[in-house]
């Protein structure tokens, strides 16, 4: 049975008729299973300032009070409508109904249908500062130009509150003892002891999780916006998870709790698939327009958020939409649109770049203040890393201004900087899960790291064209004794840098132009100029707009808007100028630029501005302007004219002495090779011929043999230093010409009837190293042929050929008139008939692996191999 307490009296809602239920002090709604309106009393009507015929039929939650759309709202008739009973009460705060209102809510199960009732507790103002704001509008009769730094001194990092949908506990961070808390605290900590100020963390919160907070506070892992995140189970409420993050700041520890949803479906929980998806998208953009628009789609697809727009900061501040992904029925495009700085004023920018996410559900909630213990002290509690901080009341009106209710921003911070924000945007009230908001920011920061990559890239291509040509600039210097000239006058020159229309160097009283530029006497009057405004040290000057700062330019906007100056040296006698031609064009912006805030009054001394439609402004006097990187290449290029051209002179003289003594040098290490290589080949053969006479007083004729082989190798190498001592270059050999001297010693050393057939190519260089391992291969391969392929009368030809084979590889072929190789002779040991591998062979295999040489052997009729080196 549906029973509530009215007037004193228990009543039964089910058993009441229409008429019955609109004559209730309180309101009574009447849902089914899906949050859809079936029944809404005279009570609930006035409560809300909604018609029953304009409410029935509709989702409560979702539709007719969006802010009840939460964890703590919707997600309690969820769970009750899931176990199939439902008997809640709560205190909620609705932010407009239409005006902040604290009532306590009941939903319970009845037959058929579930009964939701409001009971007024009390009427709440909107909070001092946001009530201020709203006074202040109704009261603004000023329309003159109000100063837009004023936005800029608003302490919006200490606004003494929270959002509702959050508990938040402050601690010390020495005893963690509970010094503030906010007035909500018992919505969580409903065991709690009366008082909570003073009570240690442990008394509220899990034991464990207290000692993981003084472990990452005895290891400094908890400030500078680290954080702790966990999901609690809280003593005394068995059904209720709650979403924990932690961390550190200015002494004090600060813990937000939120409700978790029951089931992720509930609340549209991204999971882990979702953003890797989205992830796995981006990092396939190719373009940073094709980035940006990936990223909206993507986190409007997680968040749910009607609107959401990547805005990207310029340098000086102002704000543009570079992608929307929005609903069909998104009235309101911004992409495109320009915002001033002041939309986004300096202390905002600085608390973005400390932490990264806000997420707002309800623009119209009541804030939550914070209440301090006596031992808290006097000073405001340092909410700059805080999830649930409250917004500045200007902004909020900045929202409603806007016509947006619930919102999202997050940074993008790309190398350390504050690049843009991604924002979100719906028109009523929205929720995003913990988990969502955390999917969110990490999407949004694969978006930055993207960001990164496509500009780093593009730089990169841009600079290196650039560096290419300063590189052939710089060469051309290093030949020419007239900087000017071999800046200006080459196939290369000052102008095909930096994408200028016109360049020039002041040296002295002389100005040299190429290109579209000013007259001589106005870029003789811009170098003075230059000279005056620069202070000491200061090299390098660049201006977009540099017609309206200089008056020698002045006449000359059309071709002169954008100057990008260097000095040479430290007396500033030589300079050198580039120009650019103004670039007329149009930007759109959101609003009028002049007026970015209006006057208040009262306490509230601005307020933040109401039009948005798009604003054309028409600009003239401007250039493209000069990226840091250009005006870096630029100073780089003057330090190189500096010290290549200025000094030039003076390394000219330490190199030509340099040279002469290099040449010296040289032509002694010449000599001295040379005289090597003589004394190595007469060496050599002085061994060989001592092997020979070894031989002729031996009988065993294997041992002759033996002696008769090694005396080949030895004047094989001797012919190679022969050779190198004949050559005018000392590091190569004439190979032809090295094999050649080797085939008539051994056909001379194997006696009458041999003889060796040489094909050489003339003149084919290959290095010593080469020249030695190739002679020895032709040594053992010449006198196998002699010794084993020989015919029976004794006697035997060889064919020796040396070829070039490709760029950088020679070619050597020996071949007898033998009878050739049997099969499988290369597995065999050595026999009488000179088959099957022996020492011989062995050699060849080494000096083959030395060199990275290729073996091939055939039948031809005789044994042929070919080696390709």
């Amino acid at each position: 049975m549906s029973t509530i307490v009215a007037a004193g009296n228990a009543i039964d809602l089910d058993a009441l008729t229409a008429e019955e239920r609109d004559g209730l002090d309180i309101g009574v709604i009447g849902l089914d299973a899906a949050g859809t309106i079936v029944s809404f009393s005279e009570g609930a009507s006035a409560l809300s300032g909604l018609a029953s015929a304009a409410v029935i039929g509709r989702n409560y939650f979702r539709e007719v009070v969006p802010s009840t759309n939460v964890p703590g709202f919707f997600g309690r008739f969820l769970a009750g409508t899931r176990r199939g009973h439902l008997d809640e009460s709560f205190d909620f705060v609705f932010g407009r109904m239409p005006q902040p209102l604290r009532a306590r809510v009941r939903m319970r199960s009845g037959k058929g249908v579930t009964w939701l009732t409001i009971t007024p507790v009390e009427t709440l103002g909107a909070g001092q500062s946001r009530e201020a704001v709203m006074a202040a509008i109704g009261r603004r009769v000023r329309a003159e130009p109000v100063d837009p730094q004023l936005c800029e001194r608003e302490p919006i990092h200490i606004p003494g509150s929270i959002q509702p949908n959050a508990v938040m506990l402050a601690a010390d961070a020495g005893t963690l003892e509970i010094l503030a808390h906010s007035t909500n605290v018992r919505d969580v900590l409903s065991r709690a002891p009366e008082r909570i100020a003073g009570l240690p963390l442990a008394e509220v919160l899990p034991t464990a999780f207290v000692e993981t907070i003084r472990q990452r506070l005895a290891s400094a892992t908890l400030d500078d916006g680290r954080s702790i995140r966990r999901t609690l189970k809280l003593a005394g409420d068995d059904h209720a998870s709650y979403y924990a993050i932690v961390h550190a700041h200015s002494g004090r520890v600060i813990v937000e709790l939120e409700l978790e949803p029951e089931h992720p479906e509930d609340f549209r929980v991204a999971t882990q698939t979702d953003s890797e998806l989205a992830v796995t998208r981006l990092r396939a953009a190719e373009t940073l327009s094709g980035a940006a628009r990936i990223a909206a789609l993507e986190v409007r697809a997680l968040t749910g958020f009607e609107c959401v727009l990547v805005y990207r900061f310029d340098a000086d501040w102002n704000g543009e939409a570079i992608a929307e992904d929005k609903v069909p029925d998104w009235s309101r495009a911004l992409l495109g649109l320009r915002f001033p700085a002041s939309d986004i004023p300096a202390q905002a920018r600085a608390l973005y770049t400390k932490a990264k996410s806000r997420f707002v559900i309800d623009r119209d909630s009541v804030p939550v203040p914070l209440v301090a213990a006596p031992a808290a002290g006097n000073g405001p509690i340092d909410l700059t890393f805080a999830q649930h901080r409250t917004l500045s009341p200007i902004h909020l009106e900045y929202q409603r201004n806007l016509g947006v209710n619930g919102s999202m921003s997050i940074s993008i911070m790309v190398e350390g900087r504050l690049w843009g924000l991604m924002i979100g945007h719906h028109r009523h009230p929205h929720y995003v899960a913990p988990e969502t908001r955390a999917a969110a920011t990490v999407l949004t920061d694969a978006f930055a790291m993207r960001v990164q990559e496509i500009e780093a890239r593009r730089l990169w291509t841009e600079r290196k064209a650039h560096l290419d040509t300063e590189g052939r600039l710089v060469r051309g210097l290093t030949r020419s004794d007239d900087f000017v000239a071999a800046l200006t006058g080459g196939s290369t020159t000052l102008l095909d840098l930096f994408g200028s229309t016109g360049a020039a160097i002041v040296s002295g009283a002389r100005a040299t132009l190429i290109g579209t530029t000013p007259p001589d006497e106005a870029v003789r009057a811009i170098g003075d100029w230059l000279k005056e405004i620069l202070a000491p040290g200061e090299t390098t000057y660049a201006s977009a707009n540099f017609s309206a700062q200089c008056p020698a330019a002045a006449p000359h906007r059309e071709i002169a808007s954008g100057v990008l100056a260097a000095f040479v040296d430290e007396s500033r006698e030589n300079l050198l100028i580039w120009f650019r031609p103004e670039v007329s064009s149009t930007v759109t912006w959101s609003g009028d630029p002049r007026k970015p805030v209006l006057a208040g009054n009262g306490p509230v001394a601005v307020l933040p501005r109401r039009s948005f439609e798009r604003w054309v402004e028409e600009r003239t006097g401007f250039a493209s302007p000069w990226a840091d990187w250009q005006v870096s290449l630029a100073g780089s290029l003057a330090h190189a004219v500096e010290g290549v051209v200025l000094r030039q002179r003076r390394k000219i003289d330490e190199l030509t002495g340099l040279l002469a003594e290099k040449e010296r040098l040289l032509a002694q290490k010449d000599l001295l090779t040379r005289e090597i290589d003589h004394r190595v080949k007469n060496s050599l053969q002085i061994v060989s011929a001592f092997l020979q006479m070894q031989r002729r007083q031996v009988s065993d004729p294997a041992a002759r043999q033996a002696f008769a082989d090694t005396s080949a190798r030895v004047m094989s190498v001797a012919r190679v230093h022969d050779s190198l001592y004949q050559a005018e270059n000392v590091e190569e050999v004439d190979l032809g010409q090295t094999i050649e001297a080797l085939c008539t010693d051994l056909a001379g050393m194997a006696g009458g009837g041999h003889a060796v057939d040489l094909t050489a190519e003339p003149g084919l260089m290959v290095p010593y190293r080469k020249a030695v391992a190739l002679s020895l291969i032709a040594t053992e391969l010449v006198t196998n042929a002699f010794k084993y392929a020989a015919k029976p009368e004794g006697v035997g030809r060889v064919a020796v050929t040396v070829s070039a084979h490709g760029p950088g590889s020679v070619r050597l072929r020996v071949c007898d008139d033998g009878e050739g190789l049997p099969e499988g002779w290369s597995e065999t040991k050595p026999r009488a008939n000179g088959t099957g591998v022996g020492l011989g062979m062995k050699l060849i295999r080494a000096m083959l692996d030395q060199i990275n040489a290729r073996l091939d052997v055939d039948n031809a009729p005789g044994a042929c191999f070919t080696i390709t080196a």
